[in-house]
């Protein structure tokens, strides 16, 4: 009886799974969204209790050293915080802000990964409008009840001259920014199909593989709280001023 010869034809291999399209990545570590939540707190609470006036200009007084904590910490931490916290990420030359406008992109440049040039101008606009507002605050003297600590350094009509910013187009400047951040944000949501809040709540997005990521470890975030308590420390050094 001839043998029978049996030929085994291997099994195609398996399609290898597809690579995911977007995963979740670390763009905004711990403390630059402890900041960013903090600070619209105490704008929030700082706005409320100058318009209620009276007892609560305590707390708007102690509001305005929480701004100035806060406002420290970011200066610094926008030199060594995360990646994409750092200034560095979101200081856009003209020309890749026009290019940003048009849609061209080029590969690589990340740029609606962190702060987009348009982004990057509203945040850098809401610090400035913030220095101003907090520095005519510290001198300002309402000739009433009311006197900044750092008062007794400038002259008096440099002080009468920063309370009378501070109390109108220092505050509605500050207040339209506002005004605009919130808009820009609605915008994106239902426009754009961009959430920004989640991002600013968790820390990641989803994004291409590869994307680099913002440090966020335990060394990272005790830097941070070192870098605050010492600019906790300068508030409360310039609250002690007070007369």
């Amino acid at each position: 009886m001839a043998a029978k010869i049996v030929c085994m034809t291997p099994e195609p291999a398996a399609p290898a799974p597809p690579a995911a399209a977007t995963v979740p990545v670390r763009i905004w570590d711990l403390p630059t969204r402890a900041f960013h939540w903090a600070l619209a707190a105490a704008v929030l609470g700082s706005v409320v209790t100058a318009k209620i006036g009276g007892n609560a200009m305590v707390w708007h007084f102690r509001l305005g050293y929480a701004v100035l904590a806060l406002i420290a910490f970011r200066l610094l931490w926008g030199l060594v915080g995360g990646r994409w916290s750092r200034f560095a990420s979101f200081i856009y030359a003209p020309a890749t802000v026009w290019r940003y406008l048009r849609g061209q992109l080029r590969p690589g440049e990340h740029l609606d990964v962190g702060h987009n040039p348009l982004g990057a101008f509203s945040v850098f606009a809401l610090l400035a409008v913030l220095a101003v507002q907090l520095g005519t605050g510290l001198v300002a003297d309402d000739e009433i009840a009311n006197i900044g600590p750092l008062n007794r350094f400038v002259e008096t009509d440099t002080g009468l001259a920063a309370t009378s910013w501070h109390k109108t187009i220092g505050q509605w400047t500050l207040l339209g920014l506002v005004g605009l951040h919130v808009l820009a944000i609605a915008f994106y949501g239902l426009v754009r199909k961009t959430d920004l809040l989640r991002p600013m709540l968790g820390g990641d997005k989803l994004l291409p593989p590869g994307t680099p990521a913002s440090a966020d470890g335990a060394g990272s975030r005790l830097l941070a709280a070192l870098l605050a308590a010492g600019c906790v420390g300068l508030a409360v050094w310039v609250a002690r001023l007070a007369p």
